[in-house]
């Protein structure tokens, strides 16, 4: 992807950047922020766990909220706000493949609200990507929505992170992501904390920098 190229997309997108300029980099992360956060406030996080190679891009959700109800919630209950929410992620995307990107140099990292976007959004526009972090989050929709999901993810690395006792996140919920990423063919790691906080901890941070490491060594298929 040309440095030209990137630098369109982050301004057609209104994307906030750190890490690698747009000419140099080798590959893209994504971050998808919290509700209540922002675009800027996942740029450290990106700071501390990517290789000074991969270009780091975060999306702004309007009133610091991609969707107003919780992700567990019957989907009407977040309409149109989660359609135009997976819209302009999956836009995003579209737009870093359309311009040259790999999928297998492409990242894409969310925390909270933002790790269950990232989490539906991958699931319904499934690649192999080179890695997905999904940290205290899952997949969107009450219980028993189906998750029968078209195409494979073709073995991308995937992050689950949670604690055991999230209040916003149901470990069953986790479980289930965990089972449909890899039924679509993704390798997961899922890692859950006994007793943590709503929140990224240490040992997170340390499969996220070995994760982003590997992405740019993986071959980048076409």
């Amino acid at each position: 992807m040309s440095g030209a190229t990137l630098e369109t997309v982050i301004a057609r997108h209104g994307l906030r950047h750190a890490g690698a300029a747009a000419g140099a980099a080798r590959g893209v992360l994504l971050l998808v922020h919290g509700r209540g956060a922002t675009a800027e406030s996942m740029l450290p996080l990106a700071e501390a766990v990517a290789p000074p190679d991969l270009c780091c891009l975060a999306p702004q959700a309007e009133g610091q909220s991609w969707y107003p109800q919780s992700f567990m919630a019957p989907t009407t209950a977040n309409e149109p706000f989660l359609s135009h929410a997976l819209e302009r992620l999956s836009a995003i995307i579209a737009d870093l493949l359309a311009g040259g990107l790999a999928p297998a140099r492409l990242g894409i990292l969310g925390f909270s609200q933002g790790a269950c976007l990232s989490s539906e959004t991958v699931l319904r526009n499934p690649r192999p990507y080179g890695f997905v972090g999904i940290l205290s989050g899952g997949a969107i929709g009450p219980p028993g929505t189906p998750r029968d999901y078209a195409g494979t993810l073709g073995g991308a690395r995937v992050l689950l992170g949670c604690s055991d006792h999230d209040p916003h996140i149901p470990l069953a919920r986790v479980r289930e992501t965990t089972a449909v990423f890899t039924r679509m063919g993704a390798k997961v790691t899922e890692r859950i904390y006994p007793g943590a906080s709503h929140g990224i901890n240490a040992d997170e941070l340390r499969h996220l920098r070995e994760a982003l490491a590997a992405l740019l060594t993986l071959p980048p298929a076409p």
